[in-house]
């Protein structure tokens, strides 16, 4: 059968070099998994935008039980005449209610389209309890703001909500000449597993406003940019802290801040 054509609507860059794929199918293999983490290396596996199997068929290869989604109605002719044995599902990712598609806990693997990658990763914590480990490809600099640290320049909203629920690291770089065709960027790919944390200790949907709002407005200081939320004769609003802008801030600081709204 021939190749896929990649749809620049749809993010698609497929990759071709299987060295690269194979390195990114390990990355959720129990022997690579962190220590407090390795009993995660058995779960089931749903790969996001699977293209034309070239990360799948290592899935399947290391006796993974996975399914795949793939909105690219070509990719799924294809797939299911090259891959008979792996479970397409035809369908948009985002849209999907994921509970129904396994019993319990899964992984979540991909190369992951470049134009709804942050998308992705938004919808994985809305099942943070049933996702524990999530690895993958994307560009660069999504990779990197998810994963990095406070104080960058990088540093935002998507990384302080996942690294709230999640251990983030960046395990390597991926060239664009890997890929079909090539994209413009570089690509980083990622691990994340799921932290000890059972309760943020606050109001949740407020956490997260108060991040939004704050990162909204990242040039102004805090007390500025979250003057609407947090009441003006609140003692925090006195503290250093409200001096800082919000990419100085760690999780626990916002969780503190979201406290101090909370009166």
């Amino acid at each position: 059968m021939t190749q896929v054509k990649a749809k620049k609507a749809l993010g698609q860059h497929f990759l071709k070099d299987l060295n690269v794929a194979k390195r990114i199918a390990d990355t959720i293999e129990k022997d690579q998994l962190p220590t407090d983490a390795k009993t995660w290396g058995e779960l089931p596996v749903l790969e996001v935008g699977p293209g034309m199997g070239v990360l799948s068929q290592f899935l399947m290869k290391a006796g993974r039980n996975v399914k795949a989604v793939e909105l690219d109605s070509e990719s799924v002719e294809f797939l299911n005449k090259v891959f008979p044995d792996l479970e397409v599902i035809e369908g948009d990712f985002l849209k999907m209610g994921l509970k129904e598609l396994f019993s319990g806990k899964f992984a979540i693997i991909g190369n992951y389209p470049y134009n709804i990658s942050s998308q992705i990763f938004f919808k994985v914590l809305d099942y943070k309890e049933d996702i524990p480990v999530v690895a993958g490809m994307l560009q660069k600099e999504v990779a990197e703001r998810i994963c990095c640290k406070p104080g960058t320049k990088v540093y935002g909203i998507l990384s302080v909500l996942l690294q709230a629920w999640y251990d983030c690291e960046y395990l390597f770089n991926v060239p664009p000449g890997v890929f079909s065709p090539p994209p413009k960027v570089m690509s980083g790919v990622i691990r994340l597993t799921r932290n000890s944390r059972t309760s943020l200790g606050c109001n949740e949907k407020l956490f997260k406003t108060i991040v939004k709002t704050a990162f909204g407005q990242r040039r102004k200081t805090l007390r500025n940019s979250l003057g609407g939320l947090i009441p003006a004769d609140a003692p925090i609003m006195k503290e250093p802290i409200m001096a800082l802008r919000p990419e100085r801030l760690s999780v626990e600081d916002f969780i503190t801040l979201t406290i101090a709204a909370s009166k």
